[in-house]
């Protein structure tokens, strides 16, 4: 399938501006003495500069090295821009401009050989502020009358075995509090459904126990 080909604004753009960067830095390197095949290796040297630093800065991170010749080729690039929109008389160049053109090759060759040689140390890195911390989830806070009491049943044999037996009376088996208090909803529950008190039968049968421990649950109740 052939894939439509569609010009981007940006890099449009990016085009212009470098047509018009490299046109600048060989008018000034031409006007300072430079002619021929070396006024054009000018612009293409300090672009080159500019990439390898853009390059280290990708793969490294934030390094002092990669910053300093990438500002170094910037500022070159952007002062031949502005030298040649009239601020400097090009016919008549000034001693420091030649003298900058002349040393710049072996600026760049030193630029670009330590950006390609050097590796970068932990402490050529710009230290980045670690990110803050996630704050920790709150844990889930259940409401007390969100939880739902059972209507009836057997209460559970770990329960049992743990709550302290209420003290006995006369010849009447120990019942745990916690049965008692089970007994008690069961009971309660039973008259708001059916309007009478709970005999001794039906609270035997509700809570599964034997017959002697209901009658002492029973005579609690009361």
């Amino acid at each position: 399938m052939a894939r439509s080909f569609r010009l981007d604004a940006v890099l449009v753009q990016a085009v212009i501006a470098g047509a018009l960067s490299f046109a600048h830095l060989h008018d000034l390197a031409a006007a300072a003495g430079q002619s021929g095949w070396k006024a054009w290796a000018y612009p293409v040297s300090v672009d080159l500069l500019l990439v390898a630093a853009w390059r280290r800065l990708r793969a490294d991170g934030t390094s002092r090295l990669a910053w300093c010749w990438f500002l170094i080729a910037l500022v070159a690039s952007l002062g031949a821009n502005v030298a040649t929109a009239g601020f400097l008389d090009l016919a008549h160049p000034p001693a420091w401009l030649r003298f900058g053109v002349a040393g710049w090759p072996a600026l760049a060759f030193l630029g670009g050989t330590l950006l390609t040689h050097t590796p970068n140390p932990a402490g050529d890195r710009v230290p980045v502020p670690p990110a803050p911390a996630a704050p920790a989830p709150e844990p889930d806070v259940v409401e007390p009358d969100t939880v739902s009491e059972p209507e009836s049943g057997p209460v559970p044999v770990a329960a049992v075995a743990e709550a302290p037996a209420l003290p006995a009376t006369d010849m009447a088996p120990a019942v745990p509090a916690a049965l008692v208090a089970h007994a008690r909803k069961v009971a309660d529950d039973h008259r708001t459904r059916t309007g009478t008190r709970i005999d001794t039968d039906t609270l035997r049968a509700r809570l599964g126990v034997p017959a002697p421990m209901a009658d002492a649950i029973a005579a609690q109740l009361t």
